[in-house]
């Protein structure tokens, strides 16, 4: 059994060294013909089980083929970084593993490295020392654990006991929140039960930041919720002006920084200015700080009120306040930190800093390049977000087809101000400038068909 084990693990490692050492001559979207041969796949339940070598054979054979690569250098859509190597072998380590990292209990390992994984990430990104960090599956998830945690919080303020009481009957706590916010925020909102017709939307400036002017009157029963790096054109909310208005009103506020948070590693953290005040915030590992997926972060300056609202202490299963159980959705989960302890191992503080720094300039090349080109780029473009868009809608929608159908590169369409657009996200390591190159001349050229 050990023999035939090995040699199936063997294997598998072969296959997947063949398929990164393919990144570069692959298709960045699959073919029809890999998708169509999919169906191979829609087989019933066998009665008796195939031999496991088989079943990686089918998987290899059939699958990858029709596989996005997104860990390859051409790929500039949803800001997904390309896994670094570090990462990819922590995570291959994880898996031979197989902990419940639910506690020290469960992994001794897994606690210590994915609190030294949170230590670290606060010193990256400049936030206080003091905040929980629970290490989540997305920005979604975790989302969901720091507004738990904040209407907890805000509603113990004034006396309800929300673990006891719920909400039937408890004050109406206000939710505000930016006209741009992402889809993720209004799903956790929605969730959560805050109605989508309850909340109040605050008006934004012509480069998707909220204007501080216009901000809806805030107070000690408002939950404010504010950008690092909107979607489109990776904007953020005026921190430093935002912030200090709500504490004084005695607001929650959390920041959803899915990937700009990261721009606080880089010589262009002062685009964050002012982030560090808030009381939680949301970031992933999976977009710029190149992690494999299923790596977040819920971050939380009062360290209480996270593990209290995600508490799952059981009578044969109690942990420490700050065991990962204790501060995310999942009780039994595996040690996504661990990937996040790879990834900044390897890179350390300058590492980091030199692979932001290099998407934000290559980001800020490409946009010359295409304005000069007789694109229209619709953002400043501080990061690495370029929002674009041609001469005519049709010729917008155009563009982002033939490009899609050359297997060159993948970005996808927006809707900007009403309009259609196509966003190019740079967050891979993988991304040479002559991968930049590659797509400017591209764009260029069907511009010009």
């Amino acid at each position: 059994m050990r023999i035939a084990e090995h040699a199936l693990l063997t294997d598998a490692d072969r296959r997947a060294i063949a398929y990164n050492d393919s990144l570069d001559q692959r298709r960045v979207y699959p073919h029809e013909s890999a998708i169509a041969a999919l169906d191979a796949f829609d087989q019933p339940l066998p009665g008796t089980g195939r031999e496991a070598g088989q079943v990686l054979h089918t998987l290899d054979e059939l699958g990858s083929p029709a596989t996005v690569t997104s860990n390859g250098p051409r790929y500039f859509g949803f800001v997904i970084g390309a896994t670094l190597p570090a990462a990819a072998a922590a995570e291959r380590l994880v898996l031979a593993w197989d902990q419940c990292a639910s506690s020290f209990d469960g992994s001794p390992i897994a606690d210590k490295l994915e609190k030294v994984a949170a230590r670290w990430v606060c010193e990256a990104l400049g936030l206080p020392r003091e905040s929980a960090v629970g290490f989540g599956t997305s920005a979604t998830a975790c989302t969901l654990a720091c507004l738990s945690a904040a209407r907890r919080a805000l509603l113990a303020r004034h006396g309800w006991d929300f673990d006891q009481d719920g909400l039937i009957g408890a004050p109406e706590i206000r939710v505000v929140i930016s006209e741009t916010a992402h889809i993720t925020v209004r799903k956790a909102l929605r969730v959560l039960g805050f109605g989508m017709r309850r909340l109040q939307l605050a008006a934004v400036d012509e480069y998707g930041r909220i204007d501080p002017a216009r901000l809806p009157d805030l107070d000690d029963r408002t939950l404010l919720i504010l950008q690092a790096g909107e979607v489109n054109t990776g904007e953020f909310d005026r921190f430093a002006e935002l912030i200090p208005k709500a504490r004084a009103a005695g607001a929650w506020v959390h920041v959803d920084g899915a990937f700009g948070l990261w721009a606080r590693t880089s010589s262009s953290a002062g685009l964050a200015e002012g982030v560090e005040l808030a009381d939680s915030w949301t970031t992933d590992g999976h977009k710029w700080l190149n992690t494999p997926y299923d790596s977040a972060m819920a971050i939380c300056r009062d360290s209480d009120a996270l593990a209290a609202a995600m508490n799952s202490d059981a009578a044969y299963a109690m942990a420490s306040r700050d065991s990962q159980k204790n501060l995310t959705l999942e009780f039994s989960r595996r040690a996504r930190g661990v990937a996040i302890w790879a990834a900044l191992a390897y890179l350390g503080r300058d590492g980091l800093r030199t692979m932001i720094d290099q998407h934000i300039r290559q980001a800020g090349h490409l946009a010359d390049a295409l304005r000069n080109g007789g694109y229209q780029v619709l953002n400043r473009v501080h990061l690495n977000q370029v929002l674009v868009r041609a001469d005519s809608d049709e010729q917008t929608t155009a563009i982002l087809k033939a490009a899609q159908d050359s297997g060159e590169v993948w970005f996808g369409a927006t809707i900007w101000q009403g309009r259609p657009a196509f966003r190019l996200s740079v967050s891979s390591w993988r991304t040479t400038d002559a991968d930049i190159e590659v797509l400017i001349a591209l764009l260029l050229r069907l511009k010009n068909a």
